[in-house]
């Protein structure tokens, strides 16, 4: 393949195709559906994994593990990360990671490792600390303060009383 025929073909504003127009278009008549059968009715419509009755491939493949979608997302920061990028006597809390691009996106629960040496004193608030990462914090003469969690949710309130 040559970089010149990457985009051929490829039209930014592609007309649609305009069918049942006579048969000097080449889409009239049958408009491109064929002869008789199913998809050639109006109002057809099919499951896209359907496969003409074989046993689709979402249910040969075998599944495995489990998915669980209440799971609080938690977002991992380094020792080594905090030395790099914050000047002593600085505050860590979820803003100030997010403002130096240190964490991203959504997440729930801010849990702060040991990996790496630590030699700035820092006030780090997260959600969680490893026991390695509250030592080497404490050690630097900063302090780790824990923030409060997401509350779990009562299903039943008149049980709960």
């Amino acid at each position: 393949m040559n970089l010149d025929d990457v985009h051929r073909g490829i039209q930014k504003h592609k007309k649609p195709k305009r069918l049942g127009r006579g048969p000097g278009s080449g889409h009239g008549k049958t408009c491109g559906r064929g002869h008789k059968g199913q998809r050639s009715r109006a109002g057809f419509s099919m499951h896209p994994a359907f496969e003409g009755g074989q046993m689709p491939l979402a249910r040969r493949i075998p599944k495995r593990g489990f998915n669980n979608r209440w799971a609080l997302s938690v977002a991992v920061v380094n020792v080594a990360d905090l030395e790099e990028r914050f000047e002593s006597g600085e505050e860590v809390n979820p803003e100030t990671l997010k403002a130096k691009n240190l964490v991203g996106g959504r997440f729930d629960l801010l849990k702060v490792l040991g990996d790496g040496q630590l030699t700035k004193k820092l006030a780090v608030s997260a959600h969680r600390f490893s026991r390695s990462a509250r030592e080497k914090i404490e050690a630097a003469g900063g302090q780790a303060v824990v923030l409060p969690g997401k509350k779990p949710v009562v299903k039943n309130k008149q049980k709960s009383k």
